[in-house]
């Protein structure tokens, strides 16, 4: 019998939520044995609506781009250590795009069986980008979809 997760896809989005679920997602692959891919997506569609729109300027757009590209790369070293300090190998995906294209096309690419996203933190809107793609991957995923929302998640982490 072939195992439930062999393939785990995590995306990550700098938020507490998302940290949640890259911790959720490298326990998981841990116990089941399986590859896990962080995907962090620049968010280039929302930023050429905002330019499009005349909200940003050309220059902003470019600065605000490569600002959200920095901390892209920050928040999947993050995840890298923490999925390091579990004994747990990573791969690390910048990518472009609309993000929840972005984040379906990542998984169909790794071959995801899973697709893990964080849960809405309680100040933020459930209208804001984030619902959106969140929305988007669960309508279209072509794999399972996990929406972490464990209380608990840092304490099963530290025991992992």
């Amino acid at each position: 019998m072939k195992p439930l997760f062999s393939n785990i896809m995590v995306a990550i989005s700098g938020s507490d939520a998302s940290i949640s679920a890259a911790k959720y997602a490298i326990v998981m692959a841990k116990q089941y044995r399986s590859r896990l891919c962080a995907v962090y997506v620049v968010d280039t569609a929302t930023i050429r609506q905002l330019t499009l729109s005349k909200i940003f300027i050309q220059e902003e757009s470019q600065d605000y781009e490569k600002s959200l590209e920095a901390n892209g790369q920050r928040y999947l070293s993050f995840v890298e250590e923490l999925a390091r300090a579990k004994a747990v190998k990573i791969e690390r995906n910048l990518r472009r795009g609309a993000v929840y294209t972005e984040i379906l096309a990542a998984a169909d690419e790794k071959k995801a069986d899973l697709i893990i996203l964080g849960g809405w933190e309680k100040d933020r809107s459930s209208r804001d980008i984030i619902s959106h793609a969140h929305r988007e991957i669960m309508i279209s995923a072509k794999c399972s979809v996990l929406l972490v929302k464990e209380p608990a998640i840092d304490l099963i982490y530290k025991q992992a």
